[in-house]
């Protein structure tokens, strides 16, 4: 059965979500990515510190079986120490919608879309 993720991240510019994007798209790792419009105040604990930050939120498309290269690619692409990266199955959807993330991500190895 195809399983579609959607995958989280954040960063401190627009300019680095849209690399993070086009990268992950690129390589054909995500089908699609949004970028928020808008930065998102961030309030968070770091090394026993309460901080605040701007930052803009990727959504990514993927399946389960590219999920692990996205997310090399995204700890390898990113600039923060801990990027924030989550994972979230998609339970329901469009299947023509879902078919099309699959075909995206699909690799010449054959269908990746686990």
């Amino acid at each position: 059965m195809l399983t579609v993720l959607t995958v989280l991240t954040t960063t401190d510019t627009a300019a680095k979500a849209e690399a993070l994007a086009h990268g992950a798209v690129t390589a054909r790792l995500a089908a699609c990515a949004q970028i928020s419009s808008a930065p998102v105040t961030s309030v968070y604990r770091w090394r026993g510190e309460i901080e605040t930050a701007q930052e803009w939120q990727v959504l990514l498309k993927t399946t389960r079986l590219r999920y692990p290269e996205l997310e090399r690619h995204l700890i390898a692409a990113h600039d923060y120490e801990t990027p924030e990266i989550i994972a979230t199955p998609a339970v329901g959807g469009s299947a023509a919608y879902l078919e099309w993330v699959a075909d995206e991500t699909d690799t010449p190895r054959g269908r990746s879309g686990g």
